[in-house]
């Protein structure tokens, strides 16, 4: 999907965002409960880096349980980044994040952050090298050994499996019937307009962006999630970076 098109989708869907998922919560909890495994060891006053937060589950959840980190949030769906920081200011941590409406290429540069979280959005960008600079975007707004917590939808769509697993995540979506119709709908839509790929290739895509040790720690349905680490070296493309060559800038988000 083009980037237009994935902000008008989501600022159609974000007064009914979370309702929709609430049915979800049971996945979402699990998924939260690795997350909070996976950044124990960061310090105290971690900054994170929250990519595509929509309306700020995530950040909630990690706001409360760490009342002195500092979060970078992006979010390009206007709608749902009000929806976020109306969310922030009610929780009383708002003054502990930075809001950026626009997507990651257009995020001013700042400080290096300790660890990053991107739930559910790559998997919106179609083209497999596209996919890698996205991702190579997020590690160099890490540290060296930074951590990306990330998931997306994933199957091996031309597998047996693949079969069986859409009528259950039908299912788990809540889908009012599961009949050959539906379940074509569905299929179609994900070819269009998801990147849907098998769970090895996305761990190439991760660590083609300049992620080491990237490790698939969930899966629940078709929702796949992985723990990486930022290599102090990578290369993007044909061309290696050091960490002082892409160094963060010094500036501060505003």
């Amino acid at each position: 999907m083009r980037q237009d098109e994935i902000r008008a989708m989501f600022d159609q869907q974000a007064a009914g965002y979370d309702t929709f998922w609430v049915r979800m919560a049971p996945v979402r909890d699990c998924l939260y409960f690795i997350l909070d495994s996976v950044f124990a060891g960061l310090p105290v006053d971690a900054r994170i880096l929250c990519i595509g937060v929509g309306t700020g589950a995530e950040l909630a959840h990690l706001a409360r349980k760490n009342p002195e980190w500092r979060f970078t949030v992006v979010e390009p769906s206007g709608s749902m980044l009000d929806l976020c920081r109306q969310r922030a200011e009610q929780a009383g941590f708002a003054s502990r994040c930075h809001f950026h409406g626009g997507y990651l290429d257009s995020l001013a540069g700042s400080e290096a952050h300790d660890a990053a979280t991107c739930f559910l959005v790559s998997h919106f960008i179609l083209d497999e090298q596209e996919r890698a600079g996205f991702f190579g975007g997020i590690s160099l707004r890490l540290k060296p050994g930074g951590i990306l917590a990330s998931s997306d939808l994933c199957s091996d769509v031309e597998s047996p499996e693949y079969q069986v697993l859409l009528p259950v995540w039908a299912r788990m979506m809540g889908a009012s019937d599961n009949t050959d119709e539906a379940i074509g709908r569905m299929t179609a839509t994900y070819a269009r307009d998801v990147g849907v790929l098998a769970p090895d290739t996305v761990t190439s895509i991760i660590e083609a962006g300049g992620f080491e040790s990237s490790v698939r720690v969930f899966q629940a349905g078709m929702i796949h999630a992985w723990v990486s680490r930022r290599a102090s070296r990578y290369g993007f493309g044909t061309q290696d970076v050091d960490d002082d060559e892409c160094g963060p800038a010094t500036e501060e988000p505003g």
